[in-house]
């Protein structure tokens, strides 16, 4: 099956089937020309994936699991130790939010010293607060934009070196279906690098790959 079949059959998105793959979780077979072969095995075993991913299982027990290193009553027994802790967490969490809840302060005048080192104190007893902050994604755009625009830059170099070198020598020059073939191949890679930086900006605005790893 093509990836487009295991997505439909299945119902996990191809990126998520690429990331388990990377992940080593999923090791299809390559046909003559190169793509990818899902079996039903693979199938099967994205379900199992899925199925435990919904409960919330981390990939690395997940990998476990397959390898047969834990049992699947293993498994969830250290993950119910985990979500056991959690829900005390969450508890904590609700209790302190409880007792805001009944603040008549306004944000500016809330002594938020006290309040964090009460929470530190929690802290020190086992509680474990959420810290939610949006990762700057920003960082993530540095890398395609410099290859792209150093692709761009030899790219158009090697295009003016042909140009060049035709003008010096107009007699010499090749034929000029063979310049502009030459001229072409140039074109050709800036405009597939520059259409795989714009799908590249659409993956991190969108965070697939963040969802990938939620999966």
């Amino acid at each position: 099956m093509k990836i487009n079949e295991v997505e439909a059959l299945v119902g996990i998105p191809k990126k998520n089937i690429r990331f388990y793959e990377s992940e080593g979780l999923l090791k299809p077979e390559r046909s003559s020309n190169g793509y990818r072969d899902y079996s039903e095995e693979e199938a099967e075993i994205l379900r199992r994936i899925k199925l435990l991913r919904k409960l919330g299982v981390p990939l690395e027990e997940i990998r476990k699991m397959q390898s047969g290193t834990h049992t699947v009553g293993d498994g969830m027994r250290r993950h119910l130790i985990t979500l056991e802790r959690d829900m005390e967490n969450l508890k904590q969490s609700i209790q302190f939010c409880s007792a805001l809840a009944d603040c008549r302060e306004r944000l500016m005048d809330l002594d938020a010293a006290a309040l964090l080192a009460e929470m530190e104190s929690m802290e020190l007893s086992g509680t474990t607060f959420q810290n939610k902050q949006r990762q700057d994604v920003r960082i993530r755009y540095v890398a395609p934009v410099t290859i792209t625009l150093l692709t761009v830059l030899l790219m158009g170099g090697l295009a003016a070196l042909i140009l060049w070198g035709t003008s010096v020598d107009p007699a010499g020059a090749p034929p000029f279906a063979l310049v502009l073939v030459l001229m072409g191949m140039p074109a050709v890679v800036i405009g597939g690098v520059v259409l795989a930086l714009f799908q590249r900006i659409q993956e991190i605005g969108k965070g697939e790959e963040d969802d990938a790893r939620q999966f």
